[in-house]
């Protein structure tokens, strides 16, 4: 199988890869296409830079031709999306990005798949497109969409937009909609990263508000597995909800990290609330269990220690 993943020099694009080649090895080929923005870095994927079936193509998903290039020089297969802008204070500050990139971006994107008659295309998408929660209750993949920022919101019309190719073109898609992910190689504006990396060089650690916002994380690998089985097993057109099951305010990720780095608490300075900051995020992931024997495997405890231990040997 021939695999282009969009977004692959990022965060969870670059453990994705690494997770597949690992897996299945010589039995499939990777194409990582990646803009390389601040958020994307080589460097994370030094251990199969030099793998036979590895490939990168520097581009931008807005580019139609070379898209439609790559996909024919390569003979690719699947589709996963992994290539977003995602930092909501970002989309605050320029919400016009977002829009280029994920909603524009992602209609490029689909347009080739469409006309390369690719066999499945992947969205991966985020809870945030359902807007947010009280203290109960979960988002499913029925809950109608509220996003509530200009992230969120472009995130949204992108799951729109593939879901319309899918009804009208007939495009075998699939979205999966994960909660708050972690682990290693994470750039170091997201909360946890932020954490360790602030509580390292005992550095004052800002949290929004009060700092009970909720949000239930999830480790990378997990994800990638997911990912995985969708991409062989997904039903075309449905979504899926990717959960850890491991829902934390703020505070207690912030106190959890600090007591492990046995660093002072008084290092938590709380700072002026986020723009629109959602209160609690929360999937129920039986869809996925049910249907492709998906579950987390990676508690927080454990996942949370080792990503200490990375972060600790590269910042």
């Amino acid at each position: 199988m021939n695999l282009l993943v969009t977004g692959g020099a990022g965060f969870i694009g670059s453990n994705f890869i690494k997770y597949i080649l690992s897996k299945y090895e010589e039995k499939y080929n990777v194409v990582n296409y990646d803009l390389l923005t601040y958020a994307g870095n080589l460097n994370n994927l030094l251990t199969v830079k030099n793998l036979l079936n590895y490939k990168f193509v520097r581009g931008d998903i807005n580019n139609q031709q070379l898209v439609d290039y790559v996909i024919k020089a390569y003979d690719i297969d699947v589709i996963v999306n992994f290539a977003a802008e995602s930092h909501v204070d970002r989309s605050i500050e320029n919400p016009g990005i977002f829009i280029k990139s994920n909603v524009q971006g992602v209609q490029t994107l689909l347009e080739a798949a469409k006309e390369n008659k690719i066999r499945k295309f992947i969205q991966i998408s985020t809870d945030e497109v359902y807007g947010s929660l009280d203290n109960e209750g979960y988002f499913t993949e029925e809950t109608p969409l509220a996003p509530n920022s200009p992230y969120s919101s472009s995130k949204a019309s992108a799951d729109l937009i593939v879901r319309a190719y899918h009804e009208t073109f007939g495009l075998d898609i699939n979205i999966t909609r994960c909660s708050n992910n972690y682990g290693p190689f994470q750039y170091t504006e997201k909360l946890i990263p932020k954490l360790i990396s602030k509580a390292l060089k005992n550095e004052n650690i800002p949290i929004y508000g009060n700092g009970e916002n909720i949000r239930d994380w999830l480790h990378v690998i997990d994800h990638c597995s997911a990912i995985d089985m969708v991409i062989h097993n997904g039903t075309s057109g449905s979504i899926y909800n990717i959960g850890g099951n491991n829902e934390k305010s703020n505070n207690e990720i912030a106190q959890i990290i600090l007591k492990k780095l046995k660093v002072s608490q008084n290092l938590i300075k709380h700072v002026d609330d986020r723009l629109g900051h959602d209160f609690r995020y929360a999937v129920d992931s039986s869809k996925i269990q049910k249907e492709l024997g998906w579950a987390a495997s990676i508690d927080l405890e454990r996942g949370l220690d080792d990503v200490i231990s990375w972060y600790r040997c590269h910042l």
